[in-house]
């Protein structure tokens, strides 16, 4: 079996926008800059949308000499890259990891913009995460995503959703990094092993959806796509849509690239 890719995405900050590119590199993290920056509290405690649906409408981009985050009411706010230069350990989920974080006046305005203290903190090339041993017992290495290297998604899921949807969503609400053209929905729950581009991926556990899922362009909670997906969706895991992965080579993944499936369930 045979798919094509037709996006590859990633996310420059944990719970900020997206940046769809044509081709992109793997690196030992996953997806070459995806969510090696994060936002942090007081307690230097990761920040997301789930609890803070307004950071939707902003993104970020990276420049040769810093990140810029960006946000039609927050303005751009640059972060130089050769002042993230003071320790830190931050607590994403049940993980510390080291860090290193910039002053806070670079995000003083984004702090008042969000109504609560943050900072911004990059994750260095030396830094180790490891991925949830019980669904990959290897040694690999995991950003500042929330549990695992990649995110699959497949536009047949995504179009079996919206037939079941008075107002169809689009797949960034999903926030995956790489999507194929399937020919049936969640077809994916199948396999357990593909290739992209010459480069083999395991995939190791369904994604499970929480309300990150239900945040529409005005960065408001509601309760669709997840209140119509727990419908016909939800196993041990939670309410599903997608697979984690885990790339088992480096390389370059493109748009247009054939998805081969290896092993099935």
């Amino acid at each position: 079996m045979e798919y094509k890719i037709s996006e590859i995405i990633y996310y420059p900050v944990k719970s900020l926008g997206a940046i769809s590119v044509p081709e992109i590199k793997l690196d030992r993290f996953g997806i070459q800059n995806d969510r090696r920056f994060m936002l942090v509290d007081q307690g230097a405690k990761f920040v997301s949308q789930r609890e803070h649906p307004r950071l939707s409408l902003i993104s970020a981009s990276l420049k040769v000499d810093g990140l810029v985050v960006s946000g039609d009411e927050l303005g751009e706010l640059f972060f130089p890259y050769d002042l993230f230069i003071h320790d830190v350990d931050v607590q994403i989920w049940s993980d510390v990891v080291s860090a290193k974080f910039i002053d806070h006046k670079f995000s003083s305005r984004l702090s008042d913009w969000l109504g609560m203290s943050v900072r911004m903190v990059f994750m260095e090339d030396s830094a180790v995460r490891q991925v949830d041993r019980g669904f990959f017992e290897q040694d690999q290495n995991v950003s500042f995503a929330d549990a695992f290297p990649l995110l699959l998604t497949n536009t047949a899921s995504l179009k079996n959703l919206n037939e079941k949807l008075d107002q169809s969503v689009s797949m960034s609400r999903f926030r995956p990094n790489i999507v194929f053209e399937g020919d049936k929905a969640f077809q994916e729950d199948d396999w357990l092993r593909v290739s992209i581009g010459g480069i083999d991926f395991d995939l190791v556990k369904p994604c499970n959806r929480c309300g990150m899922t239900t945040i529409n362009e005005k960065g408001e909670l509601g309760k669709e796509p997840l209140k119509t997906l727990a419908s016909y969706r939800k196993n041990d895991f939670g309410v599903c849509f997608g697979q984690n992965l885990v790339h088992l080579g480096s390389g370059t993944l493109k748009v247009g690239d054939v998805l081969v499936v290896k092993t099935l369930a």
